[in-house]
């Protein structure tokens, strides 16, 4: 069982740069893999980035490719999503989810609440 908290969210500029972060607990975080999804109003919540158990790779959506930088820190038991140079249409709640390295909602089984990141332009 993972319990999973993300925080950072704000309001930035377009340019700007956020990081999240993603406090998990329970015994077995180093075990999953981790990923991040977005999610816009009136639109399906859609992969951002994974992680492997040990950091080893990284995967990413393409609209975020060379912007943003998936990490963990097994030993803080955290993740982190670096996020540059945002677009207006990075705008999204924001979801950590512990799982199965893949970009498929289905194969994480675990999720936080959500963290909303604005982006004005």
């Amino acid at each position: 069982q993972v319990q999973l908290v993300e925080s950072g969210g704000g309001l930035v500029q377009a340019g700007g740069s956020l990081r999240l972060s993603c406090a998990a607990s329970g015994r077995t975080f180093s075990s999953y893999a981790m990923g991040w999804f977005r999610q816009a109003p009136g639109k399906e919540r859609e992969f951002v980035a994974a992680i492997t158990w040990n950091g080893s790779r990284q995967y990413y959506t393409d609209s975020v490719k060379g912007r943003f930088t998936i990490s963990r820190d097994n030993a803080k038991k955290t993740v982190y999503l670096q996020m540059n140079s945002l677009k207006p249409e990075d705008t999204a709640v924001y979801y950590c989810a512990a799982g199965t390295i893949s970009a498929r909602i289905s194969d994480y089984a675990y999720w936080g609440q959500g963290t909303q990141v604005t982006v004005s332009s």
